[in-house]
């Protein structure tokens, strides 16, 4: 029962933006023609050249925020969930609301313009990030008993900050083509529906953001941006830390890490374009 209400909570407040930011567009004059167009503060254009808005990015970042607050269970589980989902959210909002064509990408490009003295969005987000991340970790409570707790519940708290940290960062990679962001998220969070307690709740809540969030998203209406990117990504990576095994958790933070790194090197566009396979999940339900 608790599952079915974080996902109607995730899917109602994805959906309830959607349609508000809807009816707000609606009663906008239409601009005037120019030889340009005009994207305006909350448009961008896809891969495709269409016009799409960051309102799917909000939307998501609210659900994934609310589902957050409410599949916890305890006051200090549901606060980190907020605050790593909030603030991922936030984050990626101040760099979607800054474009700098010129800017760096990548974790090296904003780790040189860093030694620079320059700090770019990209830059807020990397610093950022793992810093809510792992206050949102110290949250949890794994109170133990066996010796050296002290060390392993400090090593547990980074481990697990890392864990979160890292998934909002492998979701925003992935988000270069529409609903492929929201499959990543998927099937992240989809083993973690089989566990217990608020690890398994909170997966059931992302994936009621999900299913708010898809047919606009694959219907090249909205886009998730760094705003829903990252957000969606700090709730699976929450969903994982919140798994009680260390031992899986662990686990998911190599696997996040080697991902992480491995973009450093390949395009993921390009892997998934040359295997069939991946090809086919990544256009499916794709408008043509």
């Amino acid at each position: 029962m608790r599952r079915a209400v974080a996902a109607l909570s995730g899917a109602a407040a994805t959906a309830m933006v959607l349609q508000l930011w809807r009816s707000r567009a609606g009663q906008r004059p239409e601009p005037e023609r120019t030889s340009q167009p005009d994207h305006g503060r909350w448009q961008r254009t896809n891969y495709r050249g269409r016009t799409v808005s960051l309102s799917g990015g909000l939307a998501a970042a609210t659900g994934a925020t609310v589902v957050a607050a409410v599949a916890g269970g305890t006051g200090r589980a549901s606060a980190a969930g907020a605050l790593a989902t909030a603030g991922a959210g936030l984050l990626g909002l101040v760099d979607d609301l800054t474009p700098d064509p010129g800017a760096a990408r990548g974790l090296r490009g904003h780790l040189r313009a860093l030694s620079r003295g320059e700090v770019t969005t990209g830059a807020l987000k990397l610093l950022g990030i793992p810093a809510l991340s792992v206050a949102a970790a110290a949250l949890l409570d794994r109170q133990t008993s066996r010796p050296g707790a002290p060390a392993r519940r400090s090593l547990d708290v980074l481990c697990s900050g890392a864990l979160i940290a890292g998934t909002a960062n492998l979701v925003n990679l992935f988000d270069l083509r529409p609903g492929r962001a929201l499959k990543v998220t998927g099937a992240l969070t989809a083993p973690v529906l089989l566990s217990a307690g608020p690890a398994g709740r909170t997966a059931a809540g992302t994936c009621g953001v999900l299913a708010a969030a898809w047919t606009d998203d694959l219907g090249e209406r909205t886009m998730l941006g760094d705003t829903g990117a990252n957000a969606l990504g700090a709730l699976a990576g929450t969903a994982l830390a919140l798994l009680p095994s260390a031992r899986v958790r662990t686990g998911a933070l190599a696997g996040v890490v080697a991902l992480i790194m491995a973009s450093e090197k390949v395009s993921f566009s390009a892997v998934i374009e040359r295997v069939p396979v991946l090809r086919a999940v990544d256009t499916w339900g794709r408008r043509l």
